[in-house]
């Protein structure tokens, strides 16, 4: 699978449903805070990849220099989520979009698990909350 197109070096748009958030997003409800590194993005990214694939459920579909793609898979139902971070080095940050493949809502499924990965990572020192 190639890496997808970026538009503008962003992230793919969410769509109108609420089952998805972005940190390039503008809509408040599918907005999310990027990752913001503490670390040199070169020792980050390889331990944000391995957070990544400790996700329940997660399995890294497309691992790029600056790029990654994951499908979490919904334990009970087996629903699919993409979850795709990009990596922003000039910024310190880390791009993220998590949204669902089906349905209209997502009972904040997708924002939890950004959120998820952000605390592992902050337990690792990896990033740093907003006002860090």
């Amino acid at each position: 699978m190639a890496v997808p197109d970026l538009q503008n070096d962003t992230l793919a748009p969410c769509p109108a449903s609420p089952n998805c958030v972005r940190s390039d997003a503008t809509q408040a409800r599918h907005y999310i805070e990027p990752l913001r590194l503490k670390i040199p993005a070169p020792e980050a990214w390889p331990l944000v990849q391995r957070a990544v694939a400790e996700l329940p459920g997660s399995e890294i579909i497309i691992h790029e220099k600056n790029y990654l793609r994951a499908e979490c898979r919904s334990r009970i139902f087996g629903f699919v989520d993409d979850l795709e971070l990009q990596l922003r080095p000039q910024h310190h940050t880390i791009a993220v979009r998590s949204a669902a493949r089906w349905g209209y809502a997502d009972f904040g499924v997708n924002r939890k698990r950004i959120e998820t990965l952000r605390a592992k990572l902050r337990a690792q020192g990896v990033v740093a909350v907003a006002n860090e």
